[in-house]
């Protein structure tokens, strides 16, 4: 089972978390002006890096926090 360190609550298991996919993105300033391959990729294109990954969770079955956490995607462990 994996622990993750929510900011709020310390480490809780996996399940109660759920992944909100990679973290920093920025959503395009004028959505109506922009293309729909420029939406696509807004939408669909993410990094799958083999190392560090900046990514977004929130604690659903705790306290509801949203929050970013780096994981290392080769041992599968939390950067705190």
């Amino acid at each position: 089972m994996k622990l993750i360190p929510c900011p709020i609550c310390g480490e809780r298991a996996e399940i109660e978390f759920t992944y909100g996919g990679q973290a920093g993105l920025t959503r395009p300033a004028d959505p109506a002006a922009t293309t729909e391959a420029e939406w696509g990729a807004f939408l669909y294109a993410r990094e799958n890096p083999k190392g560090m990954h900046r990514e977004r969770w929130r604690h659903i079955h705790g306290c509801g926090q949203f929050f970013n956490l780096t994981r290392d995607t080769v041992t599968d462990r939390f950067i705190p």
